[in-house]
């Protein structure tokens, strides 16, 4: 059986940006994150995990803003992480800092 990207989260670049996100038929969850960013990694673990229950629902993936400042400065990122949701290729929903799982599935729900 083939694995599929689908279940991951996906690395996105400012040059994919726009086909991967805001193009995307599902909801897409971008984690704006950084490698030197402790809260970033702290919140890896779960944005994976609700990538592979929210299969079909919701698309995750995470922009690295060090390498992609384009896309960051568009959407006015200013810290690490943001979790932006873009829905038809609009951002309907920004949230800044980690947080438990079951907080950010509540403050998603409405959105997706």
């Amino acid at each position: 059986m083939s694995q599929t990207h689908d279940a991951a989260v996906l690395s996105v670049t400012d040059e994919t940006f726009e086909e991967e996100v805001l193009r995307s038929e599902l909801p897409v969850l971008v984690d704006f994150t950084a490698s030197w960013c402790a809260p970033c990694r702290m919140i890896s673990p779960v944005l994976a995990e609700l990538a592979r229950e929210e299969v079909g629902r919701l698309r995750i993936v995470e922009l690295d803003v060090d390498s992609n400042p384009v896309t960051q400065s568009a959407y006015g990122v200013l810290s690490m992480p943001t979790l932006m949701v873009f829905r038809a290729g609009e951002p309907v929903r920004s949230l800044v800092g980690a947080r438990p799982k079951r907080r950010l599935q509540q403050e998603l729900a409405d959105v997706v």
